[in-house]
């Protein structure tokens, strides 16, 4: 599956109204075996920003295309400059409420797994597990060449140590870790090659016009087929990558149920969607079901940055 570099979508005819109502959501997972697809939006009450939502990245910052990344040299140094400086924020940020609630519902057999199109390994650190990161992970970084993959933490202080004082001012972060910042602030930026063969380093994620890997896409293909209901948390759906699945849940009869503030691009095909804030849903879900939200976050560490 190519992602497209989709940046907006205009809804066509009736768009369904948003509810502050979470009874539809918690009815669903009571009866457990509901599958989870998350986006950036669940992620942007730990401190990273989403893409489409309101002040979403999109109105100041392009994401890099993967033509773009392997085209040259000067491409793959503004992207790592980047990319490296918004690390030290994106690496620390910590789950948040709507995380440790899926988490906690996956405990009690409610959720049957997570696909999240964000590569933030927050569902992890929350707790989650069975979770597929359907566009990677910045935790991991890969060689173009022979294919190594190496953490993104071994290849941080690689970086530091090639470019010691490298602490320009960002004018903001982006959903992908990656922080505004001049072509001036990242002229003199040293990149990192490969250890093993000296060949080019990508963080190991689909950028927009790269393929999601075929086996990732049926793993995911195959929770959808066996899930009750399909509960979308965060997502705009905008991408093409995250909307099949909605797609394949509505035509199997399963039950969609979205939580967005904003319209989304599977919204025709939902039973409900909640436009409230995700940790409020998600809590008031948890407070319907008596589920606690869990153990402290000590309980479930960050992993290795």
């Amino acid at each position: 599956m190519r992602m497209r570099p989709t940046l907006s979508w205009t809804p066509a005819g009736d768009v369904l109204p948003g509810t502050t109502d979470v009874g539809p959501v918690a009815d669903a997972l009571s009866g457990g075996g509901v599958l989870v697809l998350s986006g950036a939006g669940i992620s942007t009450e730990s401190g990273i920003p989403d893409y489409r939502g309101e002040g979403g990245s999109l109105s100041r910052h392009t994401p890099m295309t993967y033509q773009d990344f392997t085209a040259g040299a000067q491409a793959r140094r503004r992207y790592w400059a980047r990319s490296h400086l918004g690390w030290r924020t994106f690496g620390r940020a910590l789950p948040n409420a709507g995380h440790l609630a899926v988490a906690a519902f996956g405990r009690h057999g409610l959720v049957s797994g997570v696909i999240t199109q964000n590569v933030d390994g927050l569902h992890q650190a929350a707790g989650s597990r069975d979770v597929v990161e359907l566009h990677g992970s910045l935790a991991r970084v890969v060689c173009l060449s022979c294919g190594a993959t190496v953490p993104r933490a071994d290849l941080a202080l690689r970086l530091e140590r090639a470019n010691a004082g490298f602490a320009p001012v960002a004018a903001g972060l982006n959903p992908d870790g990656d922080a505004d910042l001049t072509d001036d602030q990242v002229r003199d930026f040293v990149v990192a090659p490969c250890e093993a063969c000296g060949g080019i380093l990508k963080p190991d994620v689909v950028f927009f016009g790269e393929n999601v890997p075929p086996a990732r896409v049926e793993a995911c293909r195959a929770l959808v087929e066996e899930a009750t209901a399909l509960l979308v948390l965060g997502s705009s759906l905008t991408v093409m990558s995250g909307l099949r699945f909605v797609r394949q849940a509505a035509d199997a009869g399963k039950p969609v149920l979205i939580v967005n503030r904003d319209p989304t691009r599977g919204d025709r095909h939902a039973l409900t969607r909640v436009a409230l804030p995700l940790g409020a849903a998600l809590g008031a879900v948890a407070d319907r079901l008596g589920v606690p939200l869990g153990a402290p976050l000590d309980e479930h560490p960050r992993p290795p940055r």
